[in-house]
């Protein structure tokens, strides 16, 4: 059964719709330049509203120690997303830091791309394989572009991994039988508007995922 990660909520209905539909991950943007981007404070208060058992994640953009503690400080979190041009050895650094389970977005946009994924599988606790944002793109995710998913056919990562990029109630589920993906991470694909979630295109999403025969997905890691 595929694990679902709902990203980018804004909201306490879309945090209800989320757990109801059966995420076993939540994500919570901390961006200035996206439309889900939360303060702290409100961050705060959804975070507490997650049932136990649904991995709470904290998506960040190049973010420097200062801000990670801050974010820590003020919001239970468990997992840290790191979605910028963070290097092998930031990540690394990351981790040890803050001791939290880290995942790392990688864009792709060919078979070059994909092969450099290797160099994030010792530092990552997780990897997450996205759409390569344009050239100028203000966001470097969230942007609702897919990627060829043919890329990924047949390839194995050493590290738990998820796939995202585009991704609807629609595509999910081929997306899925094409890569072997074991976890999917959708945003702009079940919104009606930037950072407004669609609690029946959540759930549709969630059970397509689920109708598709991916790898084995990943457990929450902390």
């Amino acid at each position: 059964m595929t694990g679902v990660k709902i990203c980018g909520l804004t909201a306490p209905g879309q945090v209800e719709a989320a757990a109801r539909a059966g995420a076993a991950y939540v994500g919570f943007v901390f961006f200035a330049r996206s439309p889900r981007n939360l303060a702290a404070d409100h961050a705060a208060g959804l975070a507490l509203q997650v049932p136990a058992g649904i991995c709470k994640v904290a998506l960040t953009v190049d973010a420097d120690d200062a801000m990670l503690e801050a974010l820590l400080a003020a919001v239970p979190l468990d997992m840290l997303q790191l979605h910028g041009r963070e290097s092998p050895e930031r990540v690394a650094q990351v981790r040890a830091r803050f001791g939290l389970p880290v995942m790392k977005a990688l864009g792709i946009a060919s078979a070059e791309d994909v092969a450099g994924v290797a160099r994030y599988e010792d530092a990552a606790d997780m990897l997450l394989l996205d759409a390569k944002a344009p050239a100028g793109a203000a966001l470097p995710g969230g942007n609702g572009l897919a990627f060829d998913w043919r890329l990924l056919a047949g390839k194995r990562f050493s590290r738990p991994w998820m796939l995202a990029g585009g991704l609807t109630p629609e595509t999910v589920a081929r997306a899925v039988t094409l890569t072997g993906a074991p976890n999917v991470d959708v945003s702009s694909g079940v919104e009606s508007a930037p950072g407004v979630k669609d609690a029946r295109k959540v759930a549709d999403f969630v059970a397509a995922a689920r109708t598709a025969s991916g790898g084995e997905p990943a457990p929450c890691l902390r």
